[in-house]
């Protein structure tokens, strides 16, 4: 019984889909399934099946419904929770991590190098929204005070953005890299455009393994991306994290912050070179994907940076999932789409480094392709979670 067991978890309904996936196997095959408060069992052909589900997981056998055998899938049933899992903390971490008066060191996320190094902020400040000059504009009766002032921080400020924060340069181990405009079949642009990009951005890249870190604002400001530095107190030890991992993890945490605040729901993900790589649509925060480990588990070919989707040892692993659906952009895939959700005010753009976006895309496409077919596609959109500590699927 090689197909597994998969269960999606809704904290805020209290409910439950469990997808059998043994059950695919031979759609001719009786299957036996027993159910109990905190444990299943799977019996077919044969073979037999049996998984406990994680601690603070309880279901109430007798709410089951909703059976039914899809072609591909396996069998799918719902059930209530009797006792939800707790809710899972997504509070955006860059934030929660960064307080006045304490030393910290910033390391490339990549390798390791050190970055920033015990540098103490007095203090430490969120930015306004991207149009915060033009909403100036609609609501003084005056010329805008703000016209000709930058919003760059001095030596002791760290300003905060939704996927950035904004440091006064020092001798931080990085590089400014030469800019060089090609296109993306690698031939040259125009010298005006290059004209162009050299005044727009200059990227900043590790010393060490020469990844791009952020981009200079100004002479004296850098800004570094979410997605490709760790922070952790002076006093502390750097402790590395798979890189599929930490990205999936600022990126989720960002949609959840960004929901909350602004009460929208549809994101572009965008490269520092303008472009759009991957339209999201938030569809919930408060889901527990629960899935039966095994030796030829879909999610063993979820490791193309060198990590694993599997937090916990043992039969059964947890994930905690922000649910979305998700189109991608590359290539002029849904290139009508995109326009649309550019000229629409309910839609935030989330930048990213341009590598960053084809990992994340490339996360994506891995991960929607481990889940049973009926559930990896909503009105043409296709499905995916990404969670704090979660795979994406």
């Amino acid at each position: 019984m090689e197909g597994g067991i998969l269960m999606e978890i809704r904290r805020g309904t209290q409910s439950a889909l469990l997808v059998i996936r043994a059950a695919a196997e031979d759609a001719g095959a009786p299957v036996e399934v027993s159910l109990s408060a905190d444990s299943l069992e799977v019996r077919s052909g044969g073979s037999c099946a049996a998984a406990a589900l994680p601690p603070g997981v309880s279901l109430a056998p007798s709410s089951c419904r909703g059976l039914r055998r899809l072609p591909g899938d396996g069998l799918h049933l719902r059930v209530r929770m009797r006792r939800p899992p707790p809710p899972a903390d997504l509070a955006f971490t860059l934030r929660e991590s960064l307080k006045p008066h304490k030393k910290y060191i910033f390391y490339c996320q990549s390798c390791g190098d050190i970055i920033v190094e015990d540098r103490k902020f007095l203090r430490v400040l969120p930015l306004p929204s991207d149009n915060w000059s033009d909403l100036v504009e609609e609501w003084c009766c005056h010329p805008n005070p703000f016209a000709r002032s930058t919003l760059h921080p001095q030596h002791d400020d760290c300003f905060l953005g939704d996927t950035f924060f904004l440091l006064n340069s020092g001798n931080e181990s990085h590089v400014p890299e030469s800019p060089m405009c090609c296109s993306e079949t690698g031939h040259h642009a125009s010298q005006s455009d290059c004209n162009l990009k050299s005044k727009e951005t200059t990227r900043v890249i590790c010393k060490r393994c020469k990844t791009m870190l952020g981009e200079t604002v100004s002479s004296d400001t850098i800004k570094y991306y979410a997605t490709e530095v760790i922070i952790q107190p002076a006093e502390g030890s750097f402790s590395p994290i798979p890189r599929s991992q930490f990205v999936q993890s600022v990126v989720a945490q960002c949609l959840v912050e960004l929901s909350s605040a602004k009460s929208t729901f549809r994101f572009t993900i965008k490269g520092d070179n303008g472009k759009t790589y991957i339209l999201i649509w938030l569809l919930n925060s408060d889901t527990l994907l629960v899935e039966s480990l095994r030796s030829s588990s879909s999610l063993s070919v979820l490791t193309p940076f060198g990590d694993t989707f599997m937090p916990s040892s043992g039969p059964v692993g947890t994930w905690n999932a922000v649910k979305v659906l998700y189109q991608p952009c590359i290539k002029c895939r849904n290139k009508d789409l995109a326009d649309a959700w550019e000229n629409d005010l309910g839609v935030h753009p989330l930048k990213f480094p341009s590598e960053t976006c084809l990992e994340l895309l490339l996360m994506l496409g891995l991960s929607t392709a481990s889940l049973p077919p009926s559930l990896r596609c909503m009105n043409s959109f296709q499905a995916f979670g990404a969670g704090e500590d979660a795979q994406i699927i």
